[in-house]
């Protein structure tokens, strides 16, 4: 029963994988609202993209950080019905991003939900220097109370979040997904230039993030005080 269990994963993986790949290759055919050309032209509409509030000082609660953006979670039934649209506009997704969507521990809510984000760096939570492990950073952020996000924050950010500006990377703050090779990824929502993108990155605890990097977070209630390590 195991074995036969196994199997018949192995097959609905697969048809996914296929999916995923058949989703990709056509969004060049759609209508791409995601393509760099769109995006500026939106941004010209609008006059300015959303404006991410600098802070003077670290962060020493939650409380200390404005809300950014309210999304809307729980909107599709499937991952399949997800990927379909992001193709629909046009949005890239990398390939480990891809298997991440792909894999079991990305799962969707089944309830529609507005979900309100927060971003900060790890230069905001008092790092310093160049890098800081990722498993700091989540320690010292859920310490002061935000929250990591779910998987489907990811994409269903990329889809609602159309004039992202250039040149921004935001990290969605959440447990790494591990691909088929054992790859441990936590997923980026980005604007590189050359259009509006999802892509994966090292999401080992132990990899070194730049403190510039901006996380996206969800809050939550603060831990009971401890002694934070910022080093």
């Amino acid at each position: 029963m195991r074995r036969m269990a196994a199997l018949t994963w192995a097959a609905t993986a697969a048809r996914l994988l296929i999916w995923v790949v058949c989703v990709l290759a056509s969004a060049s055919r759609a209508h791409a609202q995601c393509s760099a050309r769109d995006v500026l032209q939106r941004q010209l509409v609008l006059k300015a993209a959303p404006v991410v509030p600098t802070r003077m000082g670290p962060v020493t609660s939650v409380s200390d950080v404005a809300e950014w953006k309210t999304i809307s979670i729980g909107t599709f039934p499937d991952t399949f019905a997800l990927l379909t649209a992001l193709s629909a506009i046009g949005c890239g997704v990398g390939n480990s991003a891809a298997e991440a969507l792909a894999r079991p521990a990305f799962t969707l809510s089944g309830v529609r939900t507005a979900v309100t984000l927060l971003t900060v760096t790890a230069a905001d939570l008092g790092f310093r220097g160049e890098t800081v492990p990722l498993r700091q950073i989540y320690e010292l952020a859920q310490q002061l109370g935000f929250g990591l996000a779910p998987p489907e924050i990811a994409p269903q950010l990329r889809l609602q979040y159309l004039d992202q500006p250039v040149g921004e990377f935001l990290v969605i703050g959440m447990n790494p997904i591990r691909t088929w090779t054992g790859e441990e990824v936590i997923l980026t929502v980005a604007n590189g230039g050359a259009g509006l993108i999802l892509i994966g990155q090292d999401g080992r605890a132990e990899a070194e993030i730049p403190v510039t990097s901006r996380f996206v977070f969800l809050r939550s209630l603060p831990i009971a005080p401890a002694a934070l390590n910022r080093n």
